[in-house]
Formats: C-alpha cells, structure tokens, sequence
C-alpha cells in the first residue's frame, strides 16, 4: 500500500505540514537500494601507485598487501587500505633542514636543529654536526604499526647513535680523520637498532655533512687547519721534487757505473787479445826467428808507410837533388838519409811528364 509522506516546518510559532505524494515500498526499497549498490561501487575499488604498497586491514586486522594498480576491497568501511612508498628511498636530515621537503619526517624545526647538531666529543670538546640518514620502507605493516610513529622513532634512534660515536672520539677525529670510520660505525649500529625496534625500515647510509668547532673559535680553528693544509701541500711539493730528483741521479749514476763496466771490460778484453797475440807470436818467432822478424818488418812498414805520404831516400854521396814538378798537390817530400850500415837504395825514377 503506498506510504504517505508529510514534511513539517515550523516558522515562529505556528507549523506548517506539507503532504507529498504517496510511493510504495517496493520503489522505496529500489532506490535505496541502488543507492547503496552506487556507493559500493565507488568505493570498492581503488588504486596503488607505482612507487607505493598497500596494506589491507579488514575490521582493523591486517590480512594484507598488495603491490601497485587497481584493486577491490570491501565498502562502507569494512576493508581499509593504507598506503606506504616502498619504492621511493627516503631520507632524514639532522641539524640541518632543506626547504619545501614533501617527507614531514625528514626534518624538524629550526631549535631542534640546534639542539641536534651541538654534540660533545670524547676529549669534552664542543663540535657541531649535521648529518643525513637514507632509509627504505620494506615492511609497510610493521612500519605503520609495530610502533606508534616510526619516523620519529628513526630520528631518536639515529641521533642516539650519532652521539654515542661522536663521544667515544676526539675532535681532531671527528673534524678530520675520523669521519669516514665514524659514517660506518653508525650505519651499523643504526641497522641493529631498526632491526631491534621491528621498524620495517632499511637503512642504506649514514652522511657526514658538515662537522664544525664551535661558532666562537671557528676563526682560530679555520686558521689552524689553514696551517695544517699549508704544511701537507709543502710536504707533497717537497716529495714530489725529491721523487722527481732521486730516480734521475739514480739513473745517471747507474748510467755511469755501465759505461765504466763496459770500459772496464773492453780493456780488460782488448789486453787479454794483445797478449794472447803477443804469446801466440812469441811461439812463431821462436820455431823461425828470421822468417818471423822479416814478416814482423814488413807487416809494421805496411802500416806505417801510407802515413808517411811521398818519401825521398838519399845516400851518404848525393850532393844534390834534381828538380822536378809533381803532377798532384801533395805535402812536402821529406828528406831521410840512410844510417852507414844500411845498405843503399835505389834512386827513385823521374816523375812521367
């Protein structure tokens, strides 16, 4: 049967009633139900981005997670998904804060900053570090609910760690030499923690941003390590030279030294040949003594006489020589005259005209 449908609205102190038409139930119980069917369908279904996971809680219990694109869960409530950025790695600054950053993690207010950066080292000194950690979300159900907040949890932890290795060193360490040791030391002990506290969080690095001394003796300090740079680069310059000097003194010596040996050495062999020729021809002169020394004479005056060029031999009579004009340019003829035992020699024949 249908329904009647009134509508009350009162104005001051007097009620009107207004009389709408009459529907049945059953049209009625159709459009509420298509109502809800509507409803359901829009929010039955949903989408993951490409970067990001989500995780399914039906009545609020974790049943679980699903990888990016389109997916259908359960309307008016009973299914809800949360969404958490797997695939994005993700980071924390520390005593320092990068405008317009989108993570509200990944810094914190300007006094806080303060607070982190100022540290106390082993020696008791005072020094300023900023620091960055970068982390990835691997475990989105344990980093939405094993803990009430797991970012900031991340940051005591870090900056715990951060100030238990920073107080076990020296400020020369930890402005100079030690920072690397010190990067390593935190990404280690950092790891064990999230570990330990079920963070679903991955640590991939601990940076070093800047370490500096106190703002009142940051002058003195920068002078200092002015000096000390100063001193590295004259002892880099100086080994260099020396590096540059020694192996070429080396080399020249050692140079010196073969060309000796080698000196050394052909002499020595150039001796060890003449006496081994002497020796050898000592042995000839002694089996033919006359054949020997004629072959001795007449090999040496083969070698000496084409030094000598043109030559004139006179005896002991001769008073003087006739003129005559050489055909070719030559050095003056020199004059020998034979000893009283040599025999004479035949007078040399007149130059062809």
């Amino acid at each position: 049967m249908p329904l009647p449908f009134a509508m009350r609205i009162q104005v001051g102190k007097d009620i009107i009633e207004i009389k709408t038409p009459s529907f049945s139930g059953k049209i009625v119980a159709v459009v509420i139900a298509a109502f809800l069917a509507l409803i359901a369908a829009g929010g039955s279904f949903y989408t993951i981005e490409v970067e990001e996971a989500g995780v399914v809680l039906r009545f609020g219990k974790h049943i679980k997670t699903v990888p990016p694109g389109l997916h259908f869960k359960l309307p008016f409530g009973v299914d809800r998904v949360y969404t958490v950025p797997v695939a994005r790695q993700m980071k924390q600054e520390f005593g320092f804060a990068t405008p317009e950053a989108t993570n509200r993690g990944q810094w914190s207010n300007q006094e806080e900053n303060r607070l982190e950066r100022n540290m106390v080292t082993g020696d008791l000194n005072s020094v300023l570090v900023e620091w960055v950690i970068q982390y990835r979300i691997t475990e989105p159900e344990k980093y939405l609910f094993k803990v009430r907040d797991a970012d900031a949890t991340l940051r005591h932890a870090s900056e715990s760690v951060m100030r238990q290795v920073v107080g076990d060193r020296t400020v020369d360490e930890v402005i100079t030499i030690g920072r690397q040791e010190i990067e390593t030391e935190c990404n280690e002990l950092l790891k064990e923690l999230v570990n330990l506290y079920h963070l679903g969080i991955t640590i991939d690095q601990v940076q070093l941003k800047d370490v500096d001394p106190p703002e009142p003796v940051q002058a003195s300090f920068n002078e200092v390590n002015n000096a000390q740079q100063e001193k590295e680069k004259s002892i880099n310059i100086a080994n260099g030279e020396y590096n540059r000097a020694v192996p070429k003194a080396s080399g020249v010596a050692e140079k010196a030294i073969s060309e000796a040996q080698g000196y050394a050495t052909q002499r020595i062999n150039e001796a060890e040949g003449d006496a081994a020729r002497f020796t050898a021809l000592y042995t000839e002169y002694q089996k033919a003594p006359d054949v020997t020394r004629r072959r001795i004479y007449l090999e040496t005056m083969e070698e000496v006489m084409p030094r000598l060029g043109g030559m004139v031999v006179l005896d002991e009579g001769a008073d003087q020589v006739l003129p005559f004009l050489p055909l070719q340019q030559s050095a003056p003829l020199p004059v020998t005259r034979p000893t009283r035992n040599a025999a004479p020699a035949a007078p040399a024949p007149p130059a062809s005209r």
